[in-house]
């Protein structure tokens, strides 16, 4: 096999994505047929050569893994807790792969959440060129005059700068309530940036669902349940991460 870039190779093996597996080389915990590999630049054969991480041997699996968790409330989007709450990790179970997600869900959100131990595909999903369509579902209490929407639409001034939604409507309710469902597509994944965004037009979130990520959806799958990914929807996924192989 042709020499890779040495972070690609880590993140090919379910290690870390490929921005942590960049850290891991510049902190001297990679090393190379026994010599540590410190450059960005380094290039090895993940079939010829012996490369460690932390000590470690790396193992290239044999095909990648690809989760699909309609992820509950209450249940955080990492591999572990300080804290010691639940982890989306802690709902799957019977799967060997080292598994970890893309991108986040709030604590308290629940909704379509994909996790890999394909580093690469991982880090193109993620990587804000790709600009990889997020539409999510907003509780607020109401009614939501439609000036209100507007602003969305064209865009709330954050700390953190602007953001906007691509796509905003209502959703209409079966029956009468004093709140609103509103649907909203975005882009960027910035922390919270939903629920700031309704924060900023005076509406805040009382409950938030993510109902499809780069074309994923939960439907069929109840809070907490999971699958693989069926051969289409991996397909598509690598064609909205404009990757090749």
């Amino acid at each position: 096999m042709a020499q890779e870039r040495l972070q690609k190779i880590i993140a090919r093996a379910g290690v870390a994505a490929r921005r942590k597996a960049e850290e891991l080389i510049t902190q001297g915990r990679v090393r190379v047929n026994g010599q540590v590999v410190d450059q960005l630049g380094a290039k090895a054969d993940a079939e010829r050569d012996r490369i460690d991480v932390d000590g470690k041997p790396l193992r290239m699996p044999r095909a990648s893994t690809y989760v699909l968790l309609h992820k509950p409330g209450n249940v955080v989007t990492t591999a572990s807790d300080e804290f010691g709450r639940r982890t989306v990790l802690e709902l799957i179970s019977g799967v060997q792969a080292r598994l970890f997600p893309v991108g986040r869900l709030d604590y308290d959100a629940e909704g379509v959440l994909l996790l890999t131990d394909d580093g690469e595909l991982a880090a193109s999903l993620a990587h804000p060129s790709n600009e990889v369509p997020k539409v999510y579902r907003a509780k607020v209490r109401g009614p939501v005059p439609e000036e209100a929407l507007e602003k969305l639409r064209r865009g709330v001034v954050l700390e953190d700068g602007q953001a906007k939604g691509e796509s905003v409507h209502r959703v209409p309710l079966r029956q009468p309530s004093n709140h609103e469902w509103i649907e909203l597509t975005v882009s960027e994944g910035r922390h919270r940036m939903v629920k700031r965004m309704f924060e900023a037009v005076g509406y805040p979130v009382v409950r938030l669902r993510r109902v499809q990520f780069a074309g994923l959806t939960v439907e069929g799958l109840r809070p907490g349940q999971w699958r693989h990914l069926r051969k289409d929807e991996l397909r598509a996924l690598r064609a909205a991460s404009r990757r090749t192989r």
